[in-house]
């Protein structure tokens, strides 16, 4: 190995750590490539979360802080200028003390990515639904349902390890969508809220609550159901649901749900789903989990009697209806979501694991090696 490929194979790790450093500064995706449709992002005065009468840009803005309550562990969001209920249509409160959660892992392209291996934060050796199970704990979550695919139970009930004594399993006969999937766990939850969580992505904090458990502290505070939301840019859109709705005033990281849609094309997002203070070609799309309210599965269910085929009962559509009928708020959460089923998703997600773990230094020495070998001829 040439002195000067060395050099060169440290400096491009030194610059990804600088970049990798100003991106938890600022969380937003990058943009790659430009937006044909619309103009880039221009700085205006007093955005949502910048504070009145001053030049920001309202692409940048921060994602949801917490603060400490005096006398309590418990985090809440920060106090604007107004009470969030106050901009709210509906003053509707409702007791969110979530102790359980439903994790869905049946679809047919799924059901196998719970089960594949990862080194863990803490260096230890762990299958990603355990890494998921670890984080619903974080957030004192007590039961947890996992709906997985026919047959596939024992392999997840392995893969639990330590934790199978908390969760309940139940099968999807068939593959009926995942509408379906979600209603099948309505027995479960019965009448308390749940935390919704999605078995192919492993989320990474940037605070020093688990993303659930932040989720979970903002649907206590809020008393309401919360979706969590990522800006993602619009490449990404035909891999997730995504949302319609307003900044609240003075409150950086929360939005109305004014409108659900699941996977829409860019045409149609830039149609129905623009939110105010994102960048172009941007847009609030979920981060794979949610706290609900006992209404969720009432809508499930009434849609499902709507129909003869349970395929077309779908999470968006009731996410809507629920939206029109009590409170319904996004957040975005100080961390990153990572889908271990897109391509070079778990390698993705691996290494940002291992890079946030006591591993790191290893990792990294490794990547510098890698980097510095002569390239094949």
């Amino acid at each position: 190995m040439s002195h000067e490929t060395a050099s060169a194979g440290v400096h491009c790790l030194q610059s990804a750590q600088a970049f990798a450093d100003q991106r938890r500064a600022d969380p937003l995706p990058l943009v790659f490539g430009l937006n044909r449709h619309r103009p880039q992002s221009t700085p205006i005065r007093g955005a949502v979360g910048q504070g009145h009468g001053r030049e920001c840009d309202v692409a940048n803005h921060a994602p949801l802080e917490f603060r400490h309550q005096p006398g309590s562990d418990a985090l809440t969001p920060p106090a604007g200028p107004r009470s969030l209920r106050a901009q709210t249509t509906s003053e509707q409160r409702i007791s969110v003390n979530v102790k359980k959660a439903i994790i869905t892992a049946a679809g047919p392209n799924q059901r196998t990515l719970p089960l594949q291996t990862l080194i863990d934060r803490d260096g230890v050796q762990k299958t990603a639904l355990t890494i998921l199970i670890e984080e619903l704990v974080s957030a004192d979550i007590e039961e947890i349902c996992a709906v997985v695919h026919a047959g596939d139970t024992e392999l997840y009930r392995k893969a639990a390890g330590d934790h199978v004594g908390r969760v309940s399993f139940v099968e999807q006969p068939q593959p009926l969508g995942y509408g379906h999937a979600v209603s099948l766990g309505g027995e479960f939850t019965g009448e308390d809220p749940f935390l919704l969580m999605v078995a192919d992505h492993l989320y990474l904090s940037q605070d020093a609550l688990s993303c659930a458990a932040q989720l979970v502290r903002v649907a206590a505070a809020e008393e309401c159901a919360v979706s969590a939301v990522q800006a993602t840019h619009e490449s990404h859109l035909p891999d997730y649901g995504a949302i319609g709705g307003n900044p609240l005033a003075g409150r950086a990281g929360f939005f109305t749900v004014d409108t659900v849609m699941e996977k829409p094309t860019p045409t149609v997002a830039e149609q129905r789903l623009m939110v105010p203070g994102l960048r172009a070609g941007y847009y609030l799309c979920f981060f794979g989990m949610h706290v609900m309210t006992p209404t969720l599965m009432e809508v499930l269910g009434e849609l499902a009697r709507s129909t003869e085929d349970p395929r077309q009962v779908h999470l968006s559509d009731a996410l809507r209806t629920l939206a029109g009928r009590e409170r319904h708020l996004a957040c975005e959460l100080k961390g990153r979501r990572h889908d271990i089923g897109a391509r070079y998703g778990l390698l993705t997600a691996q290494l940002a694991l291992a890079l946030e773990g006591r591993d790191r230094d290893e990792v990294l020495t490794g990547l510098v090696e890698l980097l510095a070998r002569e390239p094949r001829r």
